[in-house]
């Protein structure tokens, strides 16, 4: 890794000029779009693509984002029958736990489990497999070097392996269908971010994540630009050597509802919906809050990704406050990631002032144990780590394995949510994880 710290921020690059307008747009931050719209703009784009008698990969984005995925769904199943060879559908897990049929089926508007064929008649649905060596491509190395000059400098000495599912480069097109929004590793999520770390597998996502990390979630997320997680992505996607297609979409709150659809390049269409998302899903409020109660919701069925209430709502919290995950729901902090209890939660410096100790834990779980603790200090000398803020679980996860991880516990029963609506010290957000909260004073230049 190289010297440069997290205080050592690389710019972060513009959108370039005409590449949002490369895509064609439906709506915009205002209004909500008819199904009938909808229809007809997926049609429209589709028909002019040559997809006749080519195999389609369709990704899209499993159940940890709120999206109403079955209006596009349908109008895309519509518009490839009769014209593609075939079409199978992976879901973009990065290394989430994969989805079990009646998951999928909701996913997809099925009504079941059995009635998925019946309602995409042709399609087959498969969950991502990371964890299986004869799914994955191996496409080569990004040197060091490189990787050196996509992240200004943060990682210098190391190389990056870009693997990926067969089905996204054994196939003649990717199609990817999915919304964008405020990303604490990436800026904001979607477009090639589906392939990497959608349909990838831990080099890339270690690499990205930890530069991510470098940065600091409390930073990058919500950044509208190219940044150096973004260069990487896109650089990473530069190797895939398909036809490479895109619907990207604002989602309003809740996720039954659209307000904008793009489509496009990977690449454009995702720079349409971002400058959208930037003015939808980030709340500005006038002043940090002493604490802040994140009532994340059912669909986040552990920490590893309902962690995002976290995420988006620490820019507001105050010196010294705490945020509270409360999700009586979850009851494990990350069960594809065991490693996690073998480091805690703890905030960047605690890795990189002991960076020997820790270089060779994988850097995913690193850098997302850092986006869970925000902004500190560590010093090596004494051993004492400084949070910005506290962080609570307020889970079924027991004090005990709360302790283990290094995060305090906080008994669910014991709040009184509606009192604490009340508290003019206290934000409760609800459905917390997609938008993102920041201070007014920051909103110039986004």
């Amino acid at each position: 890794m190289s010297e440069t710290t997290a205080t050592q921020q690389p710019a972060i690059h513009p959108i370039p000029e005409g590449l949002a307008e490369r895509a064609a747009l439906l709506g915009g931050p205002g209004g909500i779009l008819a199904q009938e719209q909808i229809d007809e703009f997926v049609a429209q784009q589709l028909a002019g693509q040559d997809l006749d008698g080519k195999s389609v990969c369709l990704i899209i984005p499993d159940g940890t984002r709120s999206v109403p995925l079955p209006r596009v769904l349908k109008p895309i199943h519509a518009a490839l029958a009769g014209r593609a060879a075939s079409v199978t559908v992976l879901i973009a897990l990065g290394t989430h736990a994969a989805m079990a049929p009646e998951a999928i089926a909701r996913l997809v508007g099925a009504p079941d489990a059995d009635g998925i064929a019946a309602a995409y008649p042709g399609w087959k649905i498969v969950n991502h497999a990371w964890d299986d060596p004869e799914q994955i491509a191996d496409l080569g190395e990004i040197p060091a070097e490189r990787i050196s000059e996509l992240t200004a400098g943060l990682l210098a000495d190391t190389p990056m392996r870009v693997q990926i599912n067969r089905l996204c480069v054994e196939s003649d097109v990717d199609l990817i269908v999915g919304p964008v929004f405020p990303h604490e590793v990436v800026g904001f999520s979607g477009g090639n971010k589906y392939f990497f770390p959608g349909c990838s597998v831990h080099d890339v996502i270690d690499v990205s994540h930890w530069v991510g990390a470098l940065i600091t979630a409390s930073r990058i997320i919500g950044t509208l630009g190219i940044t150096p997680v973004r260069q990487l992505i896109d650089a990473a996607s530069d190797l895939v050597e398909t036809d490479k297609l895109c619907f990207t979409m604002d989602v309003i709150s809740g996720g039954k509802d659209l307000n904008a659809l793009a489509f496009g390049d990977p690449q454009a269409a995702w720079a349409a919906i971002a400058r959208i998302s930037a003015l939808t899903h980030i709340t500005y409020v006038e002043k940090p809050f002493k604490r802040i109660v994140a009532l994340v919701p059912e669909m986040y069925e552990d920490i590893w990704t309902g962690a995002k209430g976290f995420y988006k709502s620490e820019p507001v919290c105050a010196d010294g406050g705490e945020v509270i995950i409360y999700a009586p729901h979850i009851t494990e902090v990350a069960a594809m990631h065991p490693g996690l209890r073998d480091i805690g939660y703890h905030n960047i410096e605690y890795f990189t002032k002991q960076w020997d100790r820790f270089k060779d834990h994988p850097w995913g779980e690193l850098a997302h144990s850092t986006h869970v603790t925000g902004l500190g200090t560590y010093d090596p000398e004494t051993g004492v780590e400084q949070q910005r803020v506290r962080r609570s679980f307020a889970t079924s996860i027991p004090q005990e394995v709360c302790e283990a991880y290094n995060v305090t516990y906080v008994d669910p029963a014991s709040l009184d949510i509606d009192a604490l609506r009340e508290d003019p010290d206290t934000l409760v957000i609800d459905h917390a994880g997609e938008v993102l909260f920041r201070l007014a004073s920051e909103r110039e230049g986004v």
